[in-house]
């Protein structure tokens, strides 16, 4: 199957570029944006399945502790970037995004324009098996920019100007969609994940990990993101205190490049308002056609240790050497000694 894009030199194999990934169906290629406006957090996912031949995407506000989310997934025909009322535009690759959310039947309109404000890191290659099987193989690339615009929900028009927020650029393989037929999983129920860009006024930072249950590091990466020049790979660690009852952190310790930088939460989206292990509309799931959906959720009726709801994003602000706002990222399944969690989906103890 040829694409117009086959014109580029861009293949890295000797087929067209419709076939990634060695044809495995759990291929992903995916776009991850937030936005930290005051008072509310804005995010934005749309990823392509080429071997489920899917395309989905949603966007999502929270503000005043309600969190409102559209929902969209159809057939994917090309590498277009664009479903149901949902568009990203790559106005000037690595630097300049347009998204566009159209009308629809649950009150959530958009014209959001990202603009890079730093260098993209790459994240180290992060590979995990299930026995003889691939788990996950991603690459992911980060970088903070800033939002020109506005948001309409049904409590109001919000005009979006300098508002900082991250670009997520990921690929590769991970579980999506429906399970894989075979034989059953051999594989520990255990992810520790804690991804966190945050900006400091003249360049940003970005910590990544992925940890054992005994929370040793299996792919580990910090990286400083400059105004201008390329990003520079350095020592970096996110430590954690941890909310009882939860498998959040209340605050957090994050020494990177010899500096230490207190992280404190001061709000809260969950990924599922963007699709992520959400349980009708994760990704990569086929709905036998075009999905126009919307969900509302108040956030603090949510059961913190529900599956569904556990994987957050963490709006926080920094106080250190340079003060400055980002995102704690966390996801926390299974055991993980450095939160005092036995079970799959246990709460931290009380002290």
């Amino acid at each position: 199957m040829l694409l117009p894009e086959d014109d580029f030199p861009l293949h890295q194999a000797p087929v067209p570029l419709a076939h990634s990934m060695g044809g495995h169906p759990n291929a992903y290629d995916r776009f991850w944006f937030n936005g930290l406006a005051d008072g509310a957090f804005f995010a934005v996912a749309l990823g392509l399945y080429p071997q489920r031949g899917v395309i989905d995407g949603a966007f999502a506000v929270v503000e005043d502790g309600i969190q409102r989310s559209v929902f969209t997934s159809d057939a994917l025909v090309d590498r277009r970037t664009h479903v149901g009322p949902l568009s990203i535009e790559i106005v000037e690759p690595l630097r300049v995004n347009r998204i566009t959310l159209r009308d629809n039947d649950f009150g959530l309109r958009a014209d959001l324009t990202y603009r890079a404000l730093t260098a993209t890191i790459e994240e180290p290659r992060q590979t995990m098996y299930d026995g003889s099987r691939i788990f996950m193989d991603v690459t992911r690339a980060t970088q903070m920019g800033h939002w020109e615009g506005w948001i309409e929900t049904p409590a109001g028009r919000r005009d979006i100007n300098g508002v900082v927020g991250t670009k997520d650029r990921s690929w590769g393989v991970r579980p999506v969609g429906e399970p894989l037929p075979g034989a059953p999983s051999t594989r520990a129920p255990q992810l520790a994940f804690q991804w966190g860009p945050l900006f400091l006024g003249e360049s940003a930072v970005h910590v990544m990990s992925f940890d054992d249950a005994a929370g040793r590091h299996l792919h580990h990466s910090a990286g400083i993101l400059p105004l201008e020049g390329p990003a520079q790979h350095v020592s970096g660690e996110l430590t954690c205190e941890w909310q009882p009852g939860t498998r959040w952190m209340s605050s957090g310790q994050l020494i990177i490049d010899h500096r230490e930088f207190r992280v404190t939460p001061v709000g809260r989206f969950h990924m599922r308002g963007a699709g992520y292990s959400h349980p009708t509309y994760a990704h990569g799931r086929w709905h036998g056609g075009l999905v126009i959906a919307g969900e509302t959720l108040t956030t603090d009726e949510l059961d913190p240790l529900e599956y569904h709801n556990i994987h957050v994003q963490h709006i926080v602000s920094v106080d250190g050497p340079l003060p400055g706002v980002g995102v704690v990222e966390q996801l926390i399944i299974g055991p993980y000694a450095p939160a005092g969690v036995t079970g799959l989906l246990d709460g931290v103890p009380s002290p």
